[in-house]
């Protein structure tokens, strides 16, 4: 049983704040994503994706491989593929 207080407008205001804070972190991940495939699409049309591998791919395994270690689980799991694929493709 919920004990309500004098002001339950407190708890609403701040439900709404953490949803709109979580729409803001959605829309910036989505956008992050739309804006890396346009590059990764642009590069490959150019001809220039083999080089941006090649040169940006490395260091790129290395800092998932980093990230990784400190994450356990599916994410871990997840990196370790995504880096293992970068450095295959070198």
């Amino acid at each position: 049983m919920f004990l309500l207080s004098a002001d339950d407008h407190s708890l609403e205001t701040v439900l709404n704040v953490l949803l709109i804070r979580f729409g803001i972190v959605v829309a910036l991940v989505g956008m992050a994503a739309v804006v890396v495939f346009a590059l990764a699409l642009r590069l490959k049309r150019r001809g220039r994706l083999d080089a941006a591998r090649r040169r940006y791919g490395a260091p790129a395994a290395r800092a998932m491989r980093g990230y990784s270690r400190r994450r356990g689980g599916l994410t871990r799991a997840a990196l370790d593929e995504a880096a293992r694929r970068l450095e295959d493709r070198r």
